[in-house]
C-alpha cells in the first residue's frame, strides 16, 4: 500500500508543476494566442479594446 501511495505522491506533484507551468505560459502574452484558440474562433482578436466591448452591449 505503500508503493501505491508514493505513486499517488509523485503523479500529484507532477501534475501540479505542469498546471503551474501551463499558468505561466497562459499568462505570457506572446505564446497566448497559439495556446489558446479561442480568440481566433470568437473574431475579437484584432480589436480594439472598445470594439471588444461594444460587441457585449449589443
Amino acid at each position: 500500500m505503500k508503493r501505491v501511495e508514493r505513486i499517488i505522491i509523485k503523479l500529484l506533484l507532477i501534475h501540479l508543476f505542469l498546471l503551474i507551468i501551463a499558468q505561466i505560459f497562459l499568462k505570457q502574452d506572446d505564446v497566448r494566442p497559439f495556446l489558446s484558440k479561442a480568440i481566433q474562433y470568437e473574431g475579437v482578436g484584432n480589436m480594439t479594446i472598445t470594439e471588444w466591448v461594444e460587441t457585449f452591449h449589443q
